[in-house]
């Protein structure tokens, strides 16, 4: 399971990670709590279901939701970002979206952005379309987070191998 090789991946480099998730609701952060170890790495995580949440604990700026709406690119990097300050970490990953069954803010149910900010300073994001009901909407974004983020750790060693 991706989670293993991503949490044994962070805990041999000493590079920590958080997650701010909304849609997901924590289920990254409790499935990355899977793996042995983890706490060494793992200081805290934050669930900022409520758009007033992502502004209060992640500091995802109000204006920045009023502009772009929560289910956007822009909202997933912010959010990735901020909880990546709050709490020091060298990796965040973010997670905001439309796990249905209704649409909002016009996209469709089971549109899912991802944000990743890195420890080089990066941050990224990546829109998802997933199908099925809540919880598989929900179970598909913490897949595809944890597969995005082998991929990452993957350059991130081999750039740093390069240095």
């Amino acid at each position: 399971m991706q989670q293993q090789q991503v949490g044994q991946s962070l805990i041999a480099r000493h590079q920590t990670i958080t997650s701010a998730e909304s849609l997901t609701a924590g289920l990254f952060v409790a499935t990355l709590a899977e793996v042995s170890g983890i706490s060494a790495v793992l200081p805290g995580a934050f669930v900022t279901y409520a758009a007033a949440a992502k502004t209060k604990l992640v500091g995802v700026p109000a204006e920045l939701i009023t502009t772009y709406g929560v289910v956007s690119d822009q909202v997933a990097r912010a959010m990735a970002r901020g909880a990546q300050e709050k709490l020091a970490t060298d990796w965040a990953i973010s997670f905001t979206g439309v796990a249905g069954p209704d649409a909002l803010e016009g996209h469709p149910a089971g549109t899912v952005y991802i944000g990743v900010a890195t420890p080089s300073g990066k941050t990224l994001a990546q829109r998802y379309q997933f199908q099925g009901d809540r919880q598989a909407v929900r179970e598909a974004s913490v897949a595809a987070g944890f597969d995005w983020l082998a991929v990452l750790l993957s350059e991130e060693s081999y750039f740093c191998q390069m240095c």
